[in-house]
């Protein structure tokens, strides 16, 4: 437990019908007291039973400062395992202010930024994996990244490393004990377990590692590029899409010179949308950069949106798009554009191409940007796409956090030590040297190794109130 009792307003600082003035640490409850009334002026918080809430004003002095719902939380039954207090006032900039500073005048610290989540984490209400989850719950940008939040915060990685972690630690275990007594236990024997072990444990880690990539852009979102040739309908399929004029759209070849990316939200799925410059030879030095950006947004793209004019023939800049989608075997969704127009380039021609360069899996969806036939189509097959197998979100556990990938990286290369002295016939006591770090990294993610610069860092990331 800490000594020193800390405060901050927890909600957003904004015009707003509530305020909640967080209080936290062992005079939380007494310092609330001191400026805490009843309509009858009692002071009764001291009393008053854990995990209730009452109704008064805050005071100071003789001025009264605003009326507000008090809520007290004893220890260890609260987010910090600490004596918590909130204080809900109502919610204008600077009657919320003068609430803190009311608190604060009671010899209350003011908290840093992620101070209260790091009791909470210190106090041990919360393993460092649920932490970083409660940064990521806030930050949440669409559904699925609050679901795999939420499960997160609820221990689902702590269960997981938690779990193999002990498999491990117990192994090391049987492994020490046969050389310390080798009269009763067989060293050969725990090495003959290991070999059987340490092939799971690797595959436990591996899909874990694999999930991150999904977790990525459960996150971040979907780095999702239109590519092109010029005058074919990106910016026209960008404007939609993002439900705004963002990229100029003309009929003059060449319009767009360079990246454009915007984060939109599609029915729930987070996308990085971005629009790039038509992909031909270019006629001037300023669009030849914007090409070669558009080629290495693509080659950096999870999904590719390819934008074809069916009003003309596909020429060599087709020609290079699809090899380009060849080359890196991006998930791609093909839009046949300008339908509403006489085609030149049918459905047919175009998957006949498509063909030649071994794309025909690709779908290809007839639309028109402009008349607005198929969008809805074309919406539903990126939803489809992104969250229905092409780009498979894990159902189950998803890694969020770039800290814990490295360290399972860590751990299994740890691992992959252990079965290479395993192969060699390497002593048991050199095998238990990198069983050790395994689960130092493993220990690591939930915070059971986490040095203080470590835990620093990752608090320091939080809002003031949290």
């Amino acid at each position: 437990m800490f000594d020193d009792t800390i405060a901050a307003i927890s909600t957003a600082v904004s015009e707003a019908g509530i305020s909640i003035i967080r209080i936290s640490g062992p005079e939380a409850v007494s310092a609330a007291d001191r400026i805490f009334r009843t309509p009858k002026g009692n002071r009764i918080l001291k009393e008053v039973p854990t995990h209730t809430i009452h109704y008064g004003y805050i005071v100071d002095g003789e001025e009264t400062v605003d009326e507000v719902l008090v809520s007290v939380m004893r220890a260890p039954r609260s987010f910090t395992a600490e004596d918590i207090v909130e204080i809900n006032c109502h919610g204008g900039i600077l009657s919320t202010r003068r609430v803190l500073e009311t608190v604060l005048a009671c010899g209350v610290r003011a908290a840093e930024p992620g101070e209260f989540t790091r009791r909470a984490f210190l106090n041990g209400r919360i393993d460092l994996s649920q932490a970083e989850a409660v940064g990521l719950l806030i930050g949440a940008k669409n559904e699925y990244a609050l679901r795999n939040s939420v499960s997160q915060l609820k221990g689902s990685v702590l269960e997981a490393i938690s779990r193999l972690r002990g498999e491990i630690l117990h192994v090391v275990a049987g492994i020490e004990a046969a050389l310390d007594d080798p009269e009763h236990y067989s060293a050969e024997e725990m090495a003959d377990r290991l070999r059987e072990n340490v092939g799971g444990w690797q595959r436990q880690i591996r899909k874990l590692i694999d999930s991150a990539q999904d977790g990525r852009m459960i996150t971040e979102g979907v780095r999702t590029v239109i590519v092109g040739r010029p005058n074919a309908g990106k910016s026209s399929l960008m404007n939609y899409l993002a439900g705004a004029d963002l990229s100029i759209v003309t009929e003059i070849a060449g319009t767009t010179r360079d990246v454009l990316t915007q984060t939109i939200n599609l029915r729930g799925v987070t996308l990085l949308l971005t629009d790039t410059a038509g992909i031909r030879r270019a006629v001037d030095k300023v669009e030849k950069i914007g090409v070669e950006r558009a080629r290495e947004n693509a080659r950096g793209a999870d999904f590719i949106l390819y934008v074809v004019d069916s009003s003309v023939s596909l020429d060599e800049s087709d020609q290079e798009i699809m090899d380009l989608l060849r080359t890196e075997k991006k998930p791609a969704l093909i839009l046949l554009n300008k339908t509403d127009l006489v085609p030149v380039t049918t459905e047919e021609a175009l998957r006949e191409e498509l063909g030649r360069y071994g794309l025909s899996s690709l779908p290809v969806l007839p639309v028109s940007v402009t008349g607005g036939s198929g969008l809805g189509q074309a919406e539903d097959k990126i939803i489809e796409i992104v969250y229905g197998g092409r780009l498979s979100v894990s159902e189950g556990l998803t890694i969020t956090s770039v800290r814990q990938k490295n360290l399972l990286v860590q751990a299994a290369g740890s691992l992959e030590k252990v079965s290479t002295s395993i192969e060699m016939n390497m002593p048991e006591d050199f095998l238990t040297i990198d069983l050790m770090d395994a689960c130092d990294a493993l220990g690591a993610i939930t915070g059971e190794q986490a040095g203080e610069d470590l835990i620093n860092e990752i608090f320091s990331k939080f809002c003031m109130g949290k």
